[in-house]
């Protein structure tokens, strides 16, 4: 009963204050709403929907938590992190569909291997160099993309203004030194279900 109480009181607080001036994500720093080009209620929504999917995967598995990322752009689900077994991989997959408004998923989720400081200290300074390199990019908006790094291979997130906007995020990516490969799942504002008026 103890646990229920502290599980259910978790998942409060994880749902507590789903949008803000400005918003936290799980890759990182979050989109400010003020620059987002989606619409107040699509940000709602993907917030909500993010919210739902990390409250049943902690239900599911506590230590979820801490392994599996997720991230919502416009009803599009982007799951990240590290599992013990596929099956686990199927199973957040599978949860991730069943999730109200979903419109796609994308499932980077890797099988873990041992703890490796050297890898772990090397894919933190990847992200790193990349978030300096779109902050001082004055073409880039910054603020709209979300990166994570797994083993030299950089994931981002975003929303960007322009094809020539995604371009030059796509390049920036790829001459940070030891990247092995870049995966984007960036957004077109011309693509977005709503957008801002």
């Amino acid at each position: 009963m103890k646990i229920k109480l502290l599980q259910i009181f978790f998942i409060i607080f994880v749902l507590n204050g789903c949008v803000g001036a400005a918003s936290k994500g799980v890759f990182g720093t979050g989109v400010s709403v003020a620059i987002d080009p989606r619409s107040l209620g699509t940000q709602i929504d993907d917030s909500i929907m993010d919210k739902n999917l990390t409250a049943r995967l902690l239900i599911m598995n506590k230590n979820y938590f801490l392994s599996v990322k997720t991230k919502v752009l416009d009803g599009r689900i982007f799951v990240t992190g590290k599992v013990d077994e596929p099956e686990e991989k199927l199973k957040i997959t599978k949860l991730a569909w069943e999730t109200d408004g979903v419109r796609s998923v994308k499932n980077d989720l890797k099988i873990k291997e041992k703890f490796n400081f050297k890898q772990s200290a090397k894919d933190l300074l990847i992200t790193s160099q990349l978030r300096t390199a779109l902050v001082f990019n004055k073409q880039i908006k910054s603020t709209n993309y979300n990166i994570d790094t797994y083993k030299k291979k950089i994931y981002v997130y975003g929303i960007a203004h322009s094809k020539d906007e995604k371009e030059e995020v796509i390049s920036e990516a790829k001459q940070i030194l030891d990247v092995e490969d870049v995966v984007v799942s960036i957004l077109l504002v011309d693509d977005l279900r709503i957008k801002k008026n």
